[in-house]
């Protein structure tokens, strides 16, 4: 018998920019112009039907108008879209039209389209480059930002993706224009929960100015200013943690904070929920599992709490999802190990939780139940 030891050594950089502006797509074609990504020759918009209509011709045009080859695809938008499903006939619409490994995909949207454009960049003729552009708060604070990338079954979230690093993310302010004030809330989540994890400071800075992002005086400088801000610190929090761990052997399930449950009662309520509203709801539960546990006391519990009900984002189920419903989602999450569910939690307001060498904790079931009926 033999044994060939096939070596195959390689140093990967995985680095790219963040650039958060006013009206970028007149930068973004300026980049693709100047070799932004190289030997590519075709270019996927992919998008959903609301942004579409809203920012997506005018890319396309100005796309065409500077000689790029260039087709848009539009996906339903909601969660329900993250889907195998719609996956394969993006990919089957694409090879259609001709694009190979000569292609790259610009993920026009909130999280929804980065998730699942950069998922089918990353398999489409065995990976071609993403550039994330995104559309919401929710995705400039979290989704088109550390590579996580993923679609939904119905048995559970994001249990079918890659982690690859898109190769520019751009976040554009202007956009936050059409938001809704639901979308608004669902950006303050992932902010809060990024606070929480690692910035006493920044947290208390969101309790003084969640007012006035709210308001949303797109007018005063001091609002543009504000929203800056909280996206610096959001990419600020979250890449020092995935420069550390991008392939989340350890300190990268620090940003699951508040996710457990949350991605649980999100699929429980069969997407129905946002996401953001799931994460608050998760935040709650893993503030009060951490309260019993002795991690936080009585007044950083509240604080939390409070923060959350000020964003206008819920605090209890008040029959969103069934608790039976929640806990048979839990146990199918990519992060239980041996039938155990793992939870990372608060330590105090701007630190974390470390038990021995690991960031997680195994809870029992029972345990999770308490706390989802206090909920109610």
């Amino acid at each position: 018998m033999k044994t060939i030891d096939v070596k195959i050594e390689k140093i990967i950089n995985n680095s790219y920019e963040i650039e958060i502006g006013y009206n970028l797509f007149g930068k973004l074609v300026y980049d693709i112009t100047q070799g932004l990504v190289t030997n590519v020759h075709k270019y996927a918009i992919v998008t959903d039907s609301n942004v579409a209509g809203l920012y997506g011709y005018n890319l396309l045009n100005l796309m065409i108008k500077q000689g790029l080859s260039v087709e848009m695809y539009t996906i339903p938008a909601g969660e329900k879209s993250k889907t195998r499903e719609n996956k394969a006939e993006l990919e089957d619409k694409m090879l259609e039209a001709g694009f190979r490994k000569d292609s790259c995909i610009i993920a026009l949207g909130g999280g929804v389209v980065t998730d699942l454009a950069g998922f089918l960049a990353a398999t489409y003729c065995r990976g071609i480059p993403v550039i994330n552009y995104a559309t919401s708060f929710l995705a400039a604070a979290d989704a088109s930002i550390g590579g996580k990338t993923a679609v939904d079954t119905p048995f559970a979230t994001n249990m079918i993706g890659l982690i690859v690093q898109p190769r520019k993310v751009y976040i554009d302010l202007k956009t936050w224009e059409t938001l809704g004030e639901d979308q608004i809330q669902n950006g303050l989540s992932e902010t809060i929960k990024h606070a929480c994890i690692a910035d006493i400071n920044f947290f208390d800075y969101l309790v003084a100015n969640i007012d006035t992002v709210k308001e949303r005086n797109r007018r005063d400088k001091m609002y543009l200013d504000i929203l800056e801000y909280i996206c610096q610190k959001n990419i600020e929090i979250k890449y020092n943690i995935v420069t550390q761990d991008e392939q989340e052997e350890g300190l990268r399930e620090t940003l699951n904070l508040g996710h457990t449950v949350g991605r649980a009662i999100e699929a429980a309520s069969g997407y129905e929920i946002s996401h953001g509203n799931a994460v608050s709801l998760g935040m709650v539960a893993q503030i009060l599992l951490g309260y019993n546990r002795g991690y936080v006391t009585d007044e950083q519990k509240n604080r939390v709490i409070e923060i959350y009900n000020k964003a206008g984002l819920p605090t209890a189920l008040g029959g969103r999802a069934k608790i039976e419903k929640i806990l048979d989602k839990m146990y199918a999450d990519k992060k239980v190990r041996k039938g155990k569910i793992k939870f990372v939690f608060q330590k105090g307001i701007g630190d974390m939780m470390v038990f021995g060498e690991q960031f997680s904790d195994t809870v029992d079931g029972t345990e999770i139940e308490e706390v989802l009926r206090i909920m109610i």
